[in-house]
């Protein structure tokens, strides 16, 4: 992933705990509905396998990346499945320092105006504040203010209806998951639903 690539549609979809045989129509679901990067966190079973999957069937069209990344050791095994940039729930700074120093995108999460300082200082592309959803755009509003130059990603009940309102407020990109990538549509194989839903926070943000 290029990051540069990443601000010109900042929506980053994320697939948690995704049985391997889905991940097919899922990225193709994604590529029609305009979506460019996928996150699969490591904490899915077989989750190296489904990395590769899914950048193989991407065709470059969508940067997959690996979340949920704890250590080096996760680090090199998402690397090695071909994931092209990295998000974990709070900083991990040797992680985040290699990803630094080797041009990889890198998405700690931070909460507290301490933790998103540490982790932008320690060479975050963009800080992931979550669980966003506990203090809404407001706090973006907020820590704007003191840390205008720290790019945020906004994560955590974020849906069409209020989308807006945290990029208004300085958020500059948002992830989803459940809300979008339903288990129920999944099992259901409704995929022109998950396409719709996709479009639709897309337009909600562009609007």
């Amino acid at each position: 992933m290029h990051i540069s690539d990443f601000r010109k549609r900042p929506l980053l979809g994320i697939l948690r705990n995704i049985e391997k045989e889905l991940i097919e129509p899922i990225i193709d679901t994604s590529v029609s509905a305009g979506l460019r990067a996928i996150e699969i966190t490591m904490n899915t079973p077989d989750a190296p396998a489904i990395i590769k999957k899914a950048r193989n069937r991407s065709g470059g069209k969508i940067a997959i990346g690996a979340g949920t990344v704890l250590d080096m050791d996760m680090l090199k095994i998402a690397l090695d499945s071909g994931a092209t940039f990295v998000v974990s729930p709070c900083l991990i700074e040797n992680v985040c320092v290699y990803c630094k120093n080797n041009s990889i995108p890198n998405f700690p999460g931070g909460l507290t105006p301490s933790e998103i300082y540490q982790a932008h200082k320690s060479g975050a592309a963009m800080v992931k504040v979550f669980p966003a959803a506990l203090f809404g755009p407001r706090y973006f509003k907020d820590l704007k203010g003191p840390f205008n130059s720290i790019e945020l990603l906004a994560c955590g009940g974020v849906n069409k209806d209020n989308i807006k309102g945290y990029f208004d407020a300085g958020a500059s990109a948002i992830a989803f998951g459940d809300s979008i990538f339903k288990k129920t549509l999944l099992r259901a194989g409704d995929f022109k639903q998950i396409e719709s839903d996709i479009k639709g926070l897309i337009a909600a943000k562009e609007a």
